[in-house]
């Protein structure tokens, strides 16, 4: 079976195709502005997101270029990741749609798709 790249209509698509979801996002923004951080920072971190789904993220983000993982190599084992420069820029491009979520927090947190069920 042969594999084909990926075609996208505009450039949007493309940049959600690498972040897509909600925890790609957080991690991406916690890394750029936070720097590098062991797995456990991590987690600690990026609030509420699971060990199983941070580890699969990771792996993603690593394959896709975004992030870069150093292994220390050492008892207990030691694993950093950090941001690329390739991710890197792709957290100044986010930055825009952060201070907007951040200028309108209460308005979105009360909006009837946002409201939890009791």
């Amino acid at each position: 079976m042969r594999k084909r790249k990926k075609t996208y209509t505009c450039g949007l698509e493309a940049a959600l195709a690498v972040i897509g979801g909600k925890w790609k996002f957080l991690i991406l923004w916690t890394l750029s502005n936070q720097g590098s951080k062991r797995f456990g920072e991590l987690r600690r971190a990026v609030v509420g997101i699971s060990e199983k789904m941070l580890i699969q993220e990771l792996k993603e983000l690593e394959l896709d270029g975004i992030v870069s993982r150093r292994d220390f190599k050492e008892v207990p084992p030691r694993v950093e990741y950090a941001i690329t420069s390739f991710g890197a820029e792709l957290a100044v491009a986010t930055r825009p749609l952060c201070e907007w979520g951040t200028r309108h927090i209460k308005r979105i947190g009360g909006l009837p798709t946002q409201i939890a069920a009791e």
